[in-house]
C-alpha cells in the first residue's frame, strides 16, 4: 500500500529534486565553469548610475568586464557551498576591481560562486583572470564610440571569429529589456572552451540589440 506524504514534505522533496537545487552543493564537484562578460554601458543605465558605481565614471573606456566565473553542473549549478577556505580579505577582492568593476562584486562572487569551486579565494581569483584573459574581446567592441542595435548572433559570430577554438554552442548571448546584458562562455574546468549545457545555451530571442558606447 503506498503511503502518501504530508503536503509540505512532497513540496520539500520535489524542490531538492528540480533543477538548480543547492542543498546538496560540495565545494569542487561540478563539471565546468561559465565565464560570464557584462557589457558595462548596459549594466551602468540600468543599476550602476543610481549607485554611483566607479566603472560607470565618464573617460573610463569600460566595455566588457568579467561578472564572474561559475562553477555549473551538467544541469543545473552550485551555489552558496560550505568550505574550509578562508574568505578573501578586502585587500583581495579590491584587487579584482580593474577586472571585474569593483571589489564588492568580487566579494559577492566568491561568495555565491567562488566558494563552490574548492579552490582558495586566490586560487579562484587567479583561474578567474585567467579565463578572461584567454578570451580575445573583438576588436570592434573595445572601443565603441557610439551605440549600435545588432542582431545578438553577430555578436556572438564576433566573439567565435575572435577565439579560435570557441564554438557557437559554447556561447550564450543575454539580453535584459532591449540591451546586451552578458556573453556567457562555456569552459572545462581547466579553462578550455567547450560546448555549454543545454540549460545554459538559451540565446537573446530579440532581433537586434541594443550596444551602448563606452564611456
Amino acid at each position: 500500500m503506498m503511503t502518501r506524504l504530508p503536503p509540505l514534505i512532497l513540496i520539500a522533496l520535489m524542490a531538492l529534486m528540480a533543477p538548480g537545487a543547492h542543498a546538496a552543493d560540495v565545494a569542487g564537484r561540478f563539471d565546468y565553469y561559465v565565464l560570464s562578460l557584462s557589457w558595462s554601458p548596459s549594466w551602468c543605465r540600468a543599476e550602476g548610475d543610481d549607485r554611483d558605481a566607479a566603472q560607470c565614471d565618464r573617460g573610463r573606456n569600460t566595455g566588457f568586464v568579467v561578472h564572474g566565473l561559475w562553477p555549473q553542473y551538467e544541469r543545473g549549478w552550485p551555489q552558496d557551498c560550505a568550505t574550509a577556505e578562508r574568505d578573501p580579505s578586502r585587500r583581495e577582492t579590491a584587487q579584482m576591481a580593474d577586472l571585474m568593476g569593483s571589489g564588492g562584486i568580487a566579494w559577492y562572487q566568491w561568495q555565491k560562486h567562488g566558494r563552490c569551486s574548492g579552490l582558495s579565494a586566490a586560487g579562484y581569483f587567479a583561474a578567474t583572470r585567467e579565463a578572461a584573459a584567454a578570451i580575445a574581446i573583438p576588436a570592434v567592441f573595445e572601443a565603441l564610440d557610439r551605440d549600435i542595435r545588432l542582431p545578438p548572433g553577430v555578436v556572438e559570430e564576433a566573439f567565435v571569429e575572435a577565439n579560435p577554438g570557441l564554438e557557437r554552442d559554447g556561447i550564450t548571448i543575454s539580453c535584459r529589456n532591449e540591451a546586451l546584458h552578458e556573453v556567457r562562455i562555456c569552459l572545462s574546468r581547466d579553462l578550455m572552451p567547450r560546448l555549454c549545457a543545454d540549460d545554459i545555451r538559451r540565446d537573446c530571442a530579440r532581433p537586434a540589440i541594443l550596444m551602448e558606447r563606452v564611456r
